[in-house]
């Protein structure tokens, strides 16, 4: 079974709690569920790591090189300023999608610019929990192509 990780980054795990009107009421568990159960009905399994440390994104993105054949991140606050999570998943050959629960372009400037884009095959943004299942099925399809 082919596995996708799911990355999440810096203050994910307080979905739910955190700022509710901007990001929804669901939770990181209900989102990873979510995807999981997308996943499996396409035949793939979901490794799943939270991190808000910027070294362990990186780890565990090196880690998938082996054990992955995909990567659908939130990067959360890193997406923004992390260009060692850009070079990590430059690293990686399988397919790269970038999720974003809000929409970006519609917040802040500083919001504006993803610097993991370029290391990504596309991005889905603005949907909510519906993105991580929109991403799951973007794999899907980039695999089988």
């Amino acid at each position: 079974m082919k596995s996708i990780l799911i990355i999440s980054g810096p203050n994910l795990n307080l979905l739910g709690d955190r700022e509710p009107e901007v990001y929804g009421s669901e939770t990181l568990d209900d989102h990873i569920a979510r995807a999981t159960s997308a996943a499996k009905a396409l035949g793939f399994s979901i490794t799943h790591t939270q991190s808000n440390h910027e070294g362990e994104i990186i780890d565990a993105i090196h880690a998938a090189r082996d054990t992955c054949s995909a990567v659908l991140i939130n990067a959360g606050a890193f997406t923004h300023t992390s260009w060692a999570i850009h070079d990590a998943l430059k690293t990686f050959d399988g397919p790269v999608v970038e999720v974003h629960l809000s929409n970006p372009a519609a917040r802040e400037p500083f919001r504006h610019l993803s610097v993991i884009a370029p290391a990504a095959d596309g991005a889905i943004a603005g949907f909510g929990g519906l993105g991580y299942e929109l991403a799951v099925e973007a794999i899907a399809k980039l695999l089988a192509d």
